[in-house]
């Protein structure tokens, strides 16, 4: 998987991996891979999330 640097990256390439899984096209070894990949991008999206969260309080915190 290409390197993300992006929240919209992250989630359009989750949103296509859970597509593929949910065809029911996959075989078992793709299936695998799949679900590796989109464990990955979630928790790519959670990061980044997490990262956006710890900014937006900081800067609360700041005109407090």
């Amino acid at each position: 998987m290409k390197k993300i640097k992006t929240y919209t990256e992250a989630l359009t390439k989750l949103e296509k991996t859970v597509a593929e899984i949910e065809s029911g096209e996959l075989t078992v070894d793709e299936l695998t891979d799949k679900v590796k990949e989109a464990t990955e991008l979630v928790n790519i999206c959670r990061k980044k999330l997490r990262s956006v969260e710890e900014d937006i309080n900081k800067s609360l915190d700041e005109l407090n």
